[in-house]
């Protein structure tokens, strides 16, 4: 268990599957390394437009917050301002917790009229800000305040879910009981670990309290926060695989993978790691081992590796179907977004001459390869959809 939570593993079998392809052993894909100098060349561009300056910030929730120009977080602030920096950063813990696992793919229908700017959003942009406004409202704790608790959690109902994301059957959302599902499971989780979520009153936020007895001289593994999250919330993924009886989560079988056959992910667990980060930096705490982590297999990521041509597929009725999250066919095109992503961050360093310290992963991810798949989209097909259909729960992209 402790090795499928870890990185180490994801890259090693991700490896596996990508060294299959490379030696045109799968059925469905080929790569062709190529085109790494291109696709580079497209980032850098996409990145440049958004960070002339090349000063990028992390790939984040927090980003998503602030789409428009709209200074959502400096109003989040204001309204923790009587907070002191330990609450306030529990508090931003919660948000980002509740927010990440909202965050699965919303479908191409799917949008959020936000009533205080009169502007409308779709995707990832949409859900973050529907979850920012029902934080801010309090609909995550009992005592209607900005934060979440774990005895509001299990009472929450569907239906409240389905109002705050402004659901019905003209604005459709992919996975809205997947996704109410989740904050159920999440409010059970966090009375059954107090060492992680607290005692008395379980919530997300307490986790800064861990972290904080975890790091030493003021530093911390990036790759410690996210084996927490993985242990700490292991248990809300449903309908996972499992060994001697604990959920492995973001983990799925691949026939040509060697040993027990399993190929893990953690897409969201990274992203709420990725998200974590931040506000433990806003008290100080100095991460590090920020590339242990990985690039984010979803299908932005996957998809600028598709449409730019460093994964082809065998057989073009690939994109002619919908497939599961659990097929091979997705569990490949994962695998082989985790492996390009490190060749493209390098490729990305070398054309800049900048280091991995300057330009981590994390970064290039949000400069970056995920807007730069999203831009490509675009050109390609009407309404940026992914150039390989899945069959989403809401638990998984």
């Amino acid at each position: 268990m402790a090795y499928l939570r870890s990185p180490i593993a994801i890259r090693e079998r991700c490896h596996q599957v990508f060294a299959l392809v490379c030696e045109g052993k799968s059925r469905h894909f080929a790569v062709d390394l190529r085109q790494l100098g291109r696709v580079a060349d497209y980032v850098i561009s996409v990145m440049r437009c958004e960070y002339p300056n090349l000063q990028v910030p992390f790939h984040s929730r927090w980003r998503h917050f602030e789409v428009g120009g709209v200074p959502r977080l400096a109003w989040l602030d204001t309204q923790l301002a009587e907070l002191t920096s330990l609450e306030k950063a529990a508090a931003k813990f919660d948000l980002a917790v509740v927010s990440v696992l909202l965050d699965a793919g919303a479908g191409d229908v799917w949008r959020y009229d936000e009533q205080s700017t009169n502007l409308t959003w779709g995707r990832s942009e949409g859900l973050a800000i529907a979850s920012l406004h029902m934080f801010s409202q309090g609909s995550f704790s009992c005592d209607a305040l900005p934060q979440v608790d774990a005895q509001r959690l299990q009472a929450f109902t569907e239906t409240e879910l389905v109002t705050g994301f402004q659901v019905n059957a003209e604005n459709p959302l992919v996975g809205i009981s997947g996704r109410w599902r989740l904050l159920r499971k999440l409010g059970q989780v966090l009375v059954s670990s107090p060492h992680l979520f607290g005692d008395e009153n379980p919530r997300p936020g307490n986790l800064v309290n861990y972290f904080l007895s975890k790091s030493e001289n003021g530093q911390l593994a990036a790759a410690t926060v996210l084996s927490t999250v993985l242990a700490g919330l292991g248990d809300i993924w449903p309908g996972r695989l499992e060994v001697a009886g604990v959920n492995l989560g973001d983990v799925w079988q691949h026939s040509r993978v060697a040993d027990d056959g399993l190929v893990p992910f953690h897409k969201l667990s990274q992203w709420l790691t990725y998200s974590l980060l931040e506000p433990l930096q806003e008290l100080g705490l100095v991460i590090t081992g920020l590339d242990a982590l990985t690039g984010l297999p979803e299908y932005r990521n996957g998809g600028l590796c598709l449409d730019l041509g460093l994964i082809s597929a065998k057989n073009s009725g690939i994109f002619h179907s919908s497939h599961s999250v659990d097929s091979e066919v997705i569990v490949e095109w994962r695998a082989l977004t985790v492996i390009l992503l490190d060749h493209i961050a390098a490729k990305v360093r070398e054309k800049l001459d900048m280091t991995s310290e300057e330009l981590p992963l994390v970064k290039i991810l949000q400069g970056g390869t995920w807007t730069a798949g999203r831009k490509i989209a675009a050109e390609l097909r009407t309404g940026g959809k992914p150039p390989i259909r899945i069959d989403s729960d809401g638990t998984v992209f």
